[in-house]
């Protein structure tokens, strides 16, 4: 047998055993015959080698084909799983949860639009509606405003690494940890005990009274948003200082020279410049406040008026166990980030960011 026909044969015998060996490695996980720390090192190997193989096998298969034909499908042969898997992740998903939420508690009995109907008139849902609305105001505006201002002191500083880095590091906490110190800060004990909370034992160290930082609404929400524009500004400042970076120094200092002062600069030159930057991080953090949910869950579990879209959708879901009003609130919320992706995408299409 030569090399050519060989060659030819490869496809027969590689193809099955990718196949055995994917289904094989599948139903060995499922059972969990193994324990956990041989079963974490097996599902890397065989994962791993199961993606080579099948790349190796599709491979096989267009080389048989002419070159002309083999150039215009091996893009999709390459970009096909993940599709597949993204869809597998995703498409499937959001189809599911979008029939469930037109069913019953269950899942069981078609409903129509009760659940939508309990999501826009319900007390509870109104206030998360509201909540979440302030979310994405407060939380992203001041996110992009004190990110910008950030970027532009930083720019003009001596100490400009060391500014950005100690903005920047909250960015390295997970939005739960960031909770659990948060609440440190707010924490509330009663007139005359000692206060743990930061802000209170200065309060309470000039003479002043301890107040309820997380249980007074609406004012809640705000103390909540903060953290999540504490986070934030951080990865706003990075993004606008490699902006500002683009920004042409001559026509700066042109500016200058014609007698525009410092603010008009910013106005009428650096803000249009890197106006693709502000739009696409503005957009991103939108997407963030939107589906915000962490620092809610772990600084108040939704109580005291703090409930918003995510949170609610998640207590309906895995604590009443109401699948039809849970996937209802999820498809709302997917409904409201959908416009935000699609300009994304056409901006990202249109390359103004880069």
């Amino acid at each position: 047998m030569n090399a050519a026909t060989s060659e030819k044969l490869k496809p027969l015998y590689i193809i099955p055993l990718t196949f055995v060996i994917m289904a094989g490695g599948f139903i060995l996980l499922r059972e969990g015959i193994m324990n956990q720390v041989l079963t974490t090192l097996f599902a890397v190997v065989w994962g791993t080698a199961s993606v080579l193989l099948l790349f190796y096998s599709l491979n096989l298969l267009a080389q048989l084909l002419k070159t002309k034909q083999y150039n215009a499908v091996i893009p999709y042969i390459f970009i096909g799983p993940a599709v597949l898997i993204m869809g597998w992740y995703l498409l499937v998903p959001t189809i599911r949860s979008l029939i469930l939420s037109f069913m019953d508690k269950k899942g069981l009995h078609f409903v129509a639009f009760e659940n939508y109907k309990y999501v826009f008139t319900d007390s509870t849902m109104l206030i998360s509606i509201r909540n979440t609305f302030i979310w994405l105001v407060f939380g992203t505006v001041f996110s992009i405003l004190f990110g910008l201002i950030a970027a532009v002191l930083a720019d003009r500083s001596n100490i400009e690494k060391a500014g950005k880095t100690l903005i920047f590091l909250p960015m390295a906490i997970s939005l739960v940890g960031a909770g659990v110190i948060w609440k440190f800060i707010y924490a509330y004990r009663p007139a005359g005990d000692t206060q743990i909370g930061l802000l209170n034992a200065i309060i309470t160290a000039c003479g002043g009274k301890p107040h309820n930082w997380l249980g007074t609404a609406p004012a809640n929400n705000l103390f909540l948003i903060a953290i999540f524009i504490w986070l934030q500004t951080g990865f706003a400042l990075v993004v606008f200082s490699a902006a500002l970076k683009a920004v042409s120094s001559e026509m700066i200092e042109a500016a200058r020279i014609d007698g525009a002062g410092e603010f008009r600069i910013l106005m009428s030159i650096i803000i249009p410049d890197i106006a693709g930057s502000i739009v696409t991080v503005s957009t991103t953090i939108l997407l963030a406040a939107l589906k915000c949910f962490d620092i809610v869950f772990s600084m108040t579990n939704g109580l005291y008026g703090t409930e918003v879209l995510a949170s609610q959708q998640y207590k309906q879901m895995f604590k009443f166990l109401h699948y039809g009003r849970g996937s209802a609130i999820a498809i709302v919320i997917l409904l409201a980030v959908s416009p935000v992706i699609w300009y994304n995408l056409k901006e990202f299409n249109k390359k103004e960011v880069f």
